[in-house]
Formats: C-alpha cells, structure tokens, sequence
C-alpha cells in the first residue's frame, strides 16, 4: 500500500441497479477528470456534473455524474471523486478496467475509512463507529454509532486527556524546576484530580456491556415450567411458527432461538426447556443448558400459567431476576379458570396475555419496549458505549492514575507518579489513536511562568 497511489473501489452493492456509485482517491483524480470526463480548468468543487466518460481508446463507454471534492474538504482529505454511472454490472466493469490500465488500483477493504484516519480527519473511534454504522441492526446501535461518528468519544477523551495534562504539568513543574519561585507543591489538589479522572473512567467502562448488546443484539430468555406456553409466546412473539407446540410436557429439549426488534432495540430470544424435576436425561440434559444460559441472559420473559401456582424457582435463575430485567408473562388468560399472580414476585412488572388467542402481546410488547429503553439509558454514557478495544486501553489508564494518586498519598518521589501519569496519558491516546506530546508542553507553559 502506497501514501502516494491512487485507488477506486465500488461503494455500492454489486449486481443490477438503476445506479452504482464508484469512488476514486488520490493524485490522479484531476488528470481522471480531465482526460477521461473531458473537464476543464479550474475543476468544479462539490458540484453534480453530468459527463461522459471515454475510456482511454476515446470510446464512450456511458454518461454519469461527478462530484469531485478536493484535497483538506473530501472525507478522506485527498483528492476524492464520486462517479455515478448506470447500474449495468457491465458498465462498471468497464468503468474499473479502464481505470485500472490508468495506474490505479482497487482499494482494500476499509483504505477510505483508514486514508481519512491517517490524515487526520477522523479519530480512531470515529473510523471504527463507521464500520458499526454499516452491521447496526437496531435503531438503538444506529444512533449510538452516530454520537461516535460525530465525535462524542473522541471529546470525552479530549476532556479526559486535557484535565491529566494539567495534572502533569503540575507535577513536572515541580520536578523540572525545584528552584524556581513557585508555590509550595500541593498533592491535594492533583489527587482530586485524579479522583475526578477516575470516576470519568469508570462512567466510560461501564458501558462496555452494552456495546455487545447493542450490536449483537439483547440475550432473552423465556423461562417457566413445562407447559405454560414458553413455546406459543415465541411463536406470538416472532410472528411464526418457530418452537414446536404439544399439550406433552417437556417438549422442548434444546434452546430454540430467533431474532426480533422490540422498539428499536435488537433482541435474540431464546425458548428454553420447562424446569421441573424430571428422570429424562434428555430433558434434564435440556434443563442444565437453560441454567446455562440465565447466567449470560441480559432479560427474561417468566412465562407462568394463569390457571395454576406459581411453581418455585430455581435460585440460580431467581436470584438473577430484578424489576429491571424482568417481566412476568401470565399466559392462558383466555380461559375461565385464569387469575393474575400479582402476589408472586410483586415488584417485577407482570402482563396478562394469550399467547395462543394473541391477546396481550401488544401490551407485552410496550412494556418490554419501555424496559428496555429505561435500562439502556442508564447503561450508556452521553448515547456511547466503548467496544473491547476502547475497554483495554481504559483499563490500562484506570490502572496507572491509580498507582499515581497511591504514590502521592504515600509521598513518594514525584518522578514514580508522572510516569503512571504519561503511561494513563498514552492509554487515552489509545482509544482516538492519537496523542500530541506538544500538548503537553503548552499547558506546561501556559501554567507556570518558568521562563523569567
């Protein structure tokens, strides 16, 4: 790969359309405009321009729009242009062929997205929202993804990164400059510092869950006893026939899973064998899978029967319900003998429902949407959540301003406390992909007059 090339690829989806969408980027995109789209001197800037394109033997090959964005105002930050031509699979490949006999060659996967990194037009947590925005399934990722796009992450690094600035300036001033007249050195005020660093830290970390959650999709799980309709709320619930229903008890054995939205929240759910005591090594063997997955489940639908008791729970599974990751789901309201079950476990939200007549699943629905949209916006940070990576890189800075406010409740050297200090500096650095060690000199002088 070469700073210096020009490259192309086709930014729409491959096959037969009305349009297809070429982008090409480098330097030789002005000499493309000029002897393949016939435009003159000074080139059009951020301006639709309809044109035929002559391939280099001077045949025409179709008439197309140009958009050429130029160097510091495209998305990449280098000469950049936009040709649209007629969907015909032929026609492109006729369109890449001759650009390619013109010294240019295909892209690699993500080389736009990386050339804007590289020249600074995005921060890495930019570039990488832009390939969550691409696979986001649910409403909720989408906008999450777009708050990164827009910079949300990289502006709370920047504040983080700023506010650790100052603290090593403090604290270097000292230890570069014993002799100078400068106030006697306090670690009061650098250790609130830190504390306040920290906890900002932490509030980024604790979204790391929903990340997965957001671009995976929510783990559900529908638990109950053998026959209450575990079976017939999922198939309500997906619209189709997706578990096996049977008037026999312990028919499901094994997890069956769809995917679903609820709201604009992506949900994967699971109906999972009855709990009950049983010989069936099958069934039991089905069972143990269900206390499996409650243990990595994010919600849980407990499906009761409406005619019956409330049957104990396991505790591996009770002790995992809460009112904010739970609903009771009363089925079979249709028939005479249905009561509510409001006594059994009171402060988690329960909804009466017909899982066969489809009465309730509406409601169900509502109140699943109002859960969840309640428990994701306490689970994100300023509509963010950091993915594995940004987690890593927090972890290592957590650690370090940790050691740096031990060191200087324990008075040691100034010196140990500034290198944990540069190392949580670099870790932020980590999560944008950049950091500028002049930042740190400029907040060092503007701090203290050292140079009288």
């Amino acid at each position: 790969m070469s700073e210096k090339d020009t490259f192309f690829a086709l930014a729409s989806a491959p096959g037969e359309a009305a349009l297809a969408l070429l982008r090409i980027n480098g330097p030789l995109v002005p000499s493309i405009m000029r002897d393949a789209l016939g435009f003159e001197l000074p080139l059009p800037v951020r301006r639709a321009n309809h044109k035929h394109y002559s391939d280099t033997t001077g045949k025409v090959v179709d008439d197309l729009v140009a958009i050429y964005y130029p160097v510091g105002a495209s998305f990449t930050g280098d000469h950049l242009l936009e040709i649209t031509p007629h969907g015909n699979p032929l026609i492109v490949q006729q369109l890449m062929e001759d650009l390619q006999r013109r010294g240019l060659r295909q892209a690699e996967p993500g080389e736009f997205t990386r050339t804007a990194f590289l020249n600074g037009r995005l921060d890495l947590s930019q570039a990488e929202a832009i390939g969550d925005l691409i696979h986001a399934r649910s409403e909720r990722a989408i906008e999450a993804t777009r708050r990164q796009m827009q910079g949300a992450m990289g502006e709370h690094m920047s504040t983080l990164s700023g506010k650790l600035l100052e603290v090593i300036a403090a604290i270097e001033a000292y230890i570069d400059f014993p002799e100078e007249d400068l106030p006697a050195e306090d670690t009061e005020g650098p250790l609130a510092e830190l504390k306040g660093l920290i906890d900002g830290v932490n509030r980024l970390l604790a979204t790391r869950h929903y990340y997965s959650v957001l671009h995976d999709g929510l783990k559900t799980l529908i638990v109950g006893a053998p026959n209450v309709g575990k079976s017939s709320l999922i198939n309500a619930l997906t619209g189709h026939r997706r578990a096996i229903v049977s008037e026999i008890a312990g028919t499901t054995r094994d997890a069956v899973s769809d995917r679903i939205m609820v709201g604009g929240h992506w949900v994967d759910i699971l109906d999972t064998a009855g709990l009950r005591e049983s010989n069936d090594a099958i069934e039991c063997m089905g069972m143990a899978m269900t206390m499996e997955l409650a243990a990595e489940a994010d919600h849980f639908l407990l499906a009761l029967d409406a005619t019956l008791p409330p049957p104990p729970l396991p505790d591996s599974i009770a002790g995992r319900l809460t009112p904010s990751n739970t609903i009771v789901v009363v089925n079979k309201s249709d028939l005479s003998a249905a009561r509510p079950c409001d006594e059994f476990l009171p402060e988690i939200p329960h909804v009466m429902i017909s899982a066969l007549m489809g009465d309730g699943i509406d409601a169900l629905r509502e109140q699943w949407h109002a859960q969840l949209d309640k428990r994701f916006a306490k689970g994100l940070y300023d509509g963010i959540s950091v993915n594995a990576r940004h987690a890593a890189a927090l972890e290592r800075a957590r650690d370090s301003l940790v050691l740096a406010a031990d060191k200087l409740i324990a008075g040691e050297s100034g010196e140990l406390a500034a290198a944990e200090l540069r190392a949580a500096l670099d870790a932020f650095g980590e999560v944008v992909g950049k950091f500028d060690v002049e930042d740190m000199l400029d907040t060092l002088f503007q701090n203290f007059c050292i140079g009288k």
